[in-house]
C-alpha cells in the first residue's frame, strides 16, 4: 500500500471526526455542570455584597472557631470562643455534603453534649465539606463552610 494519496475527502472526514470528538466531550461536560449545580446562593447578589462587610465584622466579633470531625459514625462539630471554651448556640442549621455535588448532602439532627455538637452520619469516602449557619444568644449570625476531617 505504498504511496497511498491523501485526498480532500480524507482531510473533510479528519477534520469532521475531530472537531465532532470535541463538541462532544463539551456538550457532555455542559450537561454534566447543569445537573449538578445546586442553585443559587443568595437571590439577591448586589444587597448581599452591599451587606457583606457588616456582617462579616459581626460575625468575626463573635471570635468562634469551628471545626468538623467525622470518627467512629458521628459527625462532631466543635465550636469555640477565644479562649478555646465551647460555645452553646441560640440556633444551629448544618449541612453535609461534597463540595462538587448536592445529591448526597445530609442535614444532620444535631445535640450539644456540652462540649460540641454531635450527630450520627453515615458517610462514604472522599471529601466532605459542612455548611452551617448558627445564631449566637445575642442574635449574631455566623455562617462558614468547614472542611470534614475524616479518620
Amino acid at each position: 500500500m505504498a504511496g497511498r494519496e491523501i485526498t480532500g475527502k480524507h482531510v473533510l472526514i479528519g477534520f469532521v471526526a475531530a472537531f465532532g470528538v470535541i463538541i462532544g466531550v463539551n456538550l457532555v461536560l455542559a450537561v454534566s455542570a447543569l445537573r449538578t449545580f445546586p442553585g443559587l446562593e443568595v437571590s439577591n447578589s448586589y444587597v448581599a455584597s452591599q451587606e457583606f462587610d457588616d456582617r462579616k465584622a459581626a460575625q468575626e466579633a463573635l471570635g468562634w472557631t469551628v471545626r468538623a470531625d467525622h470518627t467512629g459514625g458521628l459527625l462532631i462539630l466543635r465550636i469555640t470562643d477565644e479562649a478555646g471554651r465551647p460555645v452553646a448556640v441560640a440556633d444551629l442549621d448544618a449541612t453535609v455534603g461534597r463540595a462538587t455535588h448536592v445529591q448526597d448532602d445530609q442535614t444532620p439532627d444535631f445535640s450539644f453534649d456540652g462540649t460540641a455538637y454531635v450527630a450520627p452520619v453515615a458517610l462514604a469516602g472522599g471529601n466532605w465539606n459542612v455548611r452551617m449557619t448558627a445564631r449566637a444568644k445575642d442574635g449574631t449570625l455566623f455562617e462558614q463552610r468547614v472542611v470534614l476531617h475524616k479518620d
